[in-house]
């Protein structure tokens, strides 16, 4: 496993000096195994690692003790093989992490969630550095296509018109000294998640990811978008994006790593390669983010009066827009 290291490069557009000292962040991109004891080793060793070499936030990939399940349709029931919030062995391995390092730990679970439908939550989690759950976040976007047919695993995170929490809740526990959002995966396609984010006052916005081949069209590769995609979002929205993924082949999908940090001005800070397990380590200049919208305040300027379209029912009938034919979604 590699350690790549990057400090702070300094703002473009540094509108006040800055009283706030450089947080250092870092990420985890391993390998599944099915020796979970191995697994468990490997995983702890980049969080050691990452937390030697400063950081004081520490992050996994997407469902980090599992392998990655949707690259077929589930079975019945398959809310079964999900583990308790805080009772299961995804939280057991950040709790102690962070209280053996003295940092916070992200990581991924797949939450049990007994209902009707059989399914459970992908949440992502925030441990403290003495084990306590800081907060959690539900999956939001459910992807449906080929290869990654989590609908049949996952139930979407709740939405305002349940009643229950924010679908886009912002944390700043003590003793980190940053606002940080924890949405999951798919949900990074999204610049109305990146954009919700940052109008709730996050700064660093965590994306834990299993993505890589299109298994109908393996020589499509992706990486390219999803990479431009992420970091055009934290443009948009003014925020640090923290985006770890994995390697290796799982069934029908080859992960395809190539996990990154990037800041508010699009610069990919640290990178890990697409076939190495790594530890990524950088240092973020969080007035930046205030920099870069003191220059293009995007937030200030937005007409939120005119963009009812985004907040209608999707048209199952016109889904890729008007006048546009309702086609079926590659299977």
């Amino acid at each position: 496993m590699i350690t790549l290291t990057a400090t702070a490069p300094e703002s473009l557009s540094r509108s006040a000096e800055s009283t706030r000292p450089p947080l250092r962040v870092g990420l985890v991109q391993h390998r599944w195994r099915p020796d979970a004891t191995e697994l468990v080793r490997v995983l702890r060793d980049g969080i050691d690692r990452a937390a030697g070499a400063g950081a004081a936030l520490v992050c996994l990939p997407e469902i980090t003790l599992l392998r990655y399940p949707a690259d077929t349709p589930a079975g019945p029931n398959p809310g079964d093989s999900a583990e308790d919030l805080t009772g299961g062995p995804t939280f057991a391995l950040a709790a102690e992490a962070a209280r053996a390092n003295g940092v916070f730990v992200h990581a991924s679970l797949y939450e049990k969630a007994p209902a009707e439908d059989g399914l459970g939550f992908n949440t992502a989690i925030l441990v403290t550095p003495s084990g306590e759950l800081a907060g959690y976040t539900r999956k939001l976007h459910i992807p449906i296509s080929a290869g990654y047919y989590e609908d049949t695993y996952f139930r979407p995170g709740p939405g305002p018109a349940t009643g229950q929490a924010d679908p886009y809740p912002v944390y700043d526990p003590e003793g980190l000294g940053a606002r940080v959002g924890l949405p999951t995966c798919w949900d990074e396609w999204f610049p109305e998640v990146a954009r919700s984010y940052s109008l709730g006052g996050a700064e660093i916005v965590v994306y834990p990811t299993a993505i890589g081949s299109e298994p109908v069209f393996p020589a499509f590769d992706t990486q390219p978008l999803w990479q431009h995609v992420i970091v055009a979002n934290g443009i948009s929205s003014g925020l640090f994006m923290v985006v770890p993924n994995r390697i290796g082949d799982e069934g029908k999908v080859s992960f395809y790593g190539s996990s990154f940090i990037s800041d508010p001005f699009g610069r990919v800070l640290v990178q890990a390669p697409r076939d190495e397990e790594a530890v990524l380590v950088a240092d973020l200049d969080l007035d930046q983010r205030r920099d870069w919208l003191e220059l293009f305040p995007f937030l200030l300027t937005r007409r939120p009066d005119t963009y009812t379209a985004l907040t209608a029912p999707v048209d199952v009938e016109q889904p890729y827009g008007v006048g546009h034919e309702a086609t079926a979604v590659v299977k």
